[in-house]
């Protein structure tokens, strides 16, 4: 299976590709980029997302959440990272989200066959053991989507800097239908 990236860069083959051979994928996707920049016009919009919510999910390269939300560019902020867990700086981001950029909702979405559930906090300890020292952030891994959902949408309305808390909603997108399956918040 090939990506958009790898057939465009295979088949168009980029003059900034580097050596030959190709060069690196990032050689590539700075040609691939120099076509769309040839091509770009200002979409003439502001920072402030026009539909007003931010997307916090995995950063799993399965997830391609516009499509399967319906959003547009500059309808909505997308947070990801390693599981799409609600950590420090996911609640960082969306501080500045809301009370800089005028979002109000909040989406949290995991995704079922995650790499996150086959990982535990021993993951630091091995880093540890591996570079000489442990690192500061948590793993954030979890073995149930659902219950990782709940705990983050009651991260996200408990946060004291957070101005939006009423419109949080939680899901499991599954990678083999492309459907979400909304996760209700603990009782």
């Amino acid at each position: 299976m090939s990506t958009s990236a790898q057939s465009s860069a295979e088949t168009d083959s980029p003059t900034t590709s580097g050596a030959a051979g190709g060069g690196t994928v990032t050689d590539r996707l700075l040609g691939l980029n120099t076509r769309y920049a040839e091509a770009f016009t200002d979409p003439g919009m502001d920072a402030r997302p026009v539909l007003k919510v931010a997307v916090v999910a995995c950063m799993d390269a399965r997830l391609d959440l516009h499509r399967a939300l319906g959003l547009e560019l500059g309808d909505c902020h997308t947070i990801r990272n390693a599981g799409g867990v609600v950590t420090d700086d996911v609640l960082r981001s969306l501080t500045i989200s809301q009370r800089a950029l005028g979002t109000r909702s909040v989406i949290l979405i995991h995704h079922t066959n995650c790499g996150m559930e086959s990982l535990t906090e021993g993951f630091r300890q091995e880093l540890e053991l591996e570079v000489g020292q442990r690192p500061a952030w948590a793993v954030e891994a979890y073995s149930d989507a659902d219950q990782d959902v709940r705990q983050s949408m009651q991260r996200v309305r408990t946060s004291p800097f957070l101005l939006h808390t009423d419109d949080v909603r939680g899901f499991v997108f599954d990678v083999t239908t492309g459907k979400l399956r909304e996760i209700l918040p603990a009782s």
